[in-house]
């Protein structure tokens, strides 16, 4: 069921293993936040638009288990989960392949650029737009897609010598920063209103869009800052299919959301599956390894005889051990809040 405290919300969770439950997905809306472009978690708290982003992360956190990597204060989506689906998440930051993209609406302001890389930093420079359309402007963002090395931005929560980066920026420092390696699999323009460009940017975590900004500005030879960002789609969630956030204060029962709830291997989809038969089952729910040769190696989502979803186990040759287990009552009858 969904319970609610004053304007705070939780989601708790009483049903059998492959039951209903896990993420629901909300839509963005005036709420505490955390800037963050990466797709990352600990960020200033300046953002583009103004400060809308999603449910804080601490509160969900003190609630339920907050899911970090999807908890941003990008306006866009976000997710409350269970503490199943938590660990699930700090198994996803450290997987080899990433469970799901980010698909996000970025707004580029050409002929302006800031201390911060977007409106909330102090204006540094600005310069004539040249005439521009969309075929020049995706000529010119060509180099940014792929596996590219991108400079973080100062205004990042990125650590140097124990400090985090906009810790030192705030004091007017500036240190060297190591190119990383990211992942941007797709720019599309979307439109060009000068001095405006709206792009959908499909990119791996770690991409920082306001970086990305900055450099189609140095491209273009105009400078260019972050204008607004809006997460439109995290790995298989996608906004248009979320609640939005006075859907889910308003919903102070519950039922009238306890339909939204997402199964918790919608989060897994690219993860390998592993059937286990009972005997298998039982072995692994009380943690022990067991033999299920599936030729792979990684992590995979592991189900019983009945298609319930038991967790996430490691492949280590022929074994599969248990790494993050879904604790449920046996099947019973669904008994659904009224």
């Amino acid at each position: 069921m969904v319970s609610f405290q004053g304007s705070e919300f939780v989601l708790a969770t009483s049903c059998h293993a492959g039951c209903s439950f896990g993420f629901r997905i909300i839509q963005a809306g005036p709420c505490p936040s955390r800037n963050r472009d990466d797709g990352e978690d600990d960020a200033p708290d300046a953002e583009p638009d103004g400060g809308h982003g999603f449910v804080g992360a601490q509160l969900v956190e003190r609630a339920v288990g907050a899911v970090h990597g999807l908890l941003e204060s990008t306006p866009g989506l976000g997710a409350v989960a269970t503490t199943f689906m938590a660990g699930v998440e700090s198994i996803r930051r450290g997987h080899s392949k990433p469970i799901g993209s980010l698909t996000q609406m970025a707004t580029i302001r050409l002929g302006i650029t800031t201390e911060t890389q977007d409106l909330s930093g102090a204006v540094v420079a600005t310069s004539p737009v040249p005439a521009l359309d969309e075929k020049l402007v995706a000529d010119a963002l060509r180099p940014f897609v792929g596996l590219i090395r991108q400079v973080p931005p100062m205004y990042s929560a990125l650590h140097h010598e124990g400090r985090r980066l906009y810790e030192l920026a705030r004091e007017g420092r500036t240190v060297d920063r190591e190119p990383r390696e990211v992942i941007v699999h797709a720019i599309d323009v979307v439109s060009v209103a000068l001095p405006d460009v709206v792009l959908r940017v499909r990119c791996g975590k770690g991409t920082y869009i306001r970086a990305l900004a900055a450099d189609l500005g140095k491209a273009l030879g105009c400078g260019a800052t972050l204008a607004a960002l809006a997460r439109t789609r995290v790995g298989p969630y996608a906004l248009e299919e979320s609640v939005s956030w006075p859907d889910v204060r308003d919903a102070r029962h519950g039922a009238a959301l306890w339909d939204r709830i997402l199964p918790p291997d919608s989060a897994l989809s690219s993860l390998l599956p592993v059937r286990l038969d009972a005997r298998q089952a039982r072995a692994f729910g009380h943690g022990q390894p067991v033999d299920a040769p599936t030729g792979a190696a990684g992590h995979a989502r592991v189900y019983g005889p009945g298609g319930d979803l038991l967790g996430i186990g490691t492949i280590q040759g022929h074994l599969v051990r248990p790494e993050r287990l879904l604790h449920a009552d046996p099947r019973r009858p669904s008994v659904l809040p009224g």
